[in-house]
């Protein structure tokens, strides 16, 4: 145990100290830090309350209007689906990226990069107009062969699979480095224990690998879902009826620009708020004897047992 933290038990232990009557040192860097940040939160309340062209009542008169709820399903619908597409293609992709086949771990890291690479608003716009490169999408023999099927890419490219498309394919490639990186965390003498018992592969990786990685694979992948969401917000450029689109088409009608984009504002902070907080409680879940602040606690509870 440090010098300092045994005479701090051994005061705390002395009968003769009256812990009850000790005064905390003021700081005055930190008293002139919480002073000016309360300055600048009164500012700000002050502002939002005072400013007469916020149009508060328009936001609450908007805020519940069903246009508006409609555009909020959509984005959450646009939000999960592109999250569990994303996921599952990651998935394959990071297996991909460590497998030892080396065309399918070139194939791998050649994805990744192209689609982290080109800006997802890009391939939003590039799927919405795949008709113009592809015009028809057929089934048959390749090379010049018999076609058994086809179908007109303009029925197929709707702004709702186009969005679809575009957000899942580009959620892939960093879903897999955030997979590839909570596999890459579980020490590889497990697995190698784990085979040596008479385990697959795969029940080494459902059983032994996956479950100690979700402790490094959890946080990033709130972060990218919640990123996703205001990800979501790009979808109104190819008239898909988002919740930034459908505030959109309420503020050309009616030129309340201000406060319709504060209704998008305030229910994009409530929903980020409420993943977070899930965000959370799942982190702690899996984490669980890993939690630094916890261990820490534990440790000086048995320093001071064993120093009283």
């Amino acid at each position: 145990m440090p010098r300092k933290e045994v005479m701090t038990t051994a005061v705390a232990h002395d009968p003769a100290v009256d812990v009850s009557r000790a005064k905390p040192r003021v700081r005055p860097g930190r008293v002139v830090i919480s002073l000016v940040l309360l300055v600048i939160a009164a500012q700000v309340a002050a502002f939002l309350l005072t400013n007469e062209r916020l149009e508060w009542d328009v936001v609450a008169e908007y805020f519940f209007a069903p246009p508006v709820l409609q555009g909020l399903m959509m984005s959450l619908f646009l939000t999960l689906v592109g999250m569990v597409i994303g996921s599952v293609l990651g998935t394959v992709l990071a297996a991909g990226y460590l497998a030892e086949f080396a065309p399918l771990r070139w194939a791998s890291q050649l994805y990744i990069g192209i689609f982290r690479g080109i800006p997802p608003l890009v391939q939003l716009i590039f799927w919405f107009n795949l008709a113009y490169l592809i015009p028809r999408i057929t089934v048959g023999v390749p090379f010049g062969g018999p076609e058994l099927a086809s179908w007109p890419v303009n029925d197929l490219i709707t702004p709702l699979s186009a969005a679809v498309i575009g957000l899942s394919l580009h959620e892939a490639a960093y879903m897999a480095e955030i997979m590839r990186s909570g596999i890459l965390s579980v020490d590889s003498g497990q697995r190698d224990a784990a085979r040596a018992q008479g385990f697959s592969r795969s029940q080494v990786f459902l059983k032994i690998v996956l479950p100690q990685a979700m402790r490094v694979i959890i946080p990033p992948t709130g972060s990218q879902f919640i990123g996703l969401l205001k990800g979501t917000s790009l979808v109104s450029v190819i008239a898909m009826g988002d919740l930034l689109h459908s505030v959109q088409v309420i503020y050309n009608r009616t030129y309340e620009i201000v406060p319709m984009l504060l209704v998008a504002v305030l229910w994009y902070l409530i929903v980020v708020t409420l993943l977070t907080a899930l965000q959370r409680r799942v982190e702690r879940h899996y984490s669980r004897g890993h939690d630094p602040v916890k261990l820490k606690a534990r440790r000086r509870v048995t320093e001071r047992e064993a120093a009283g």
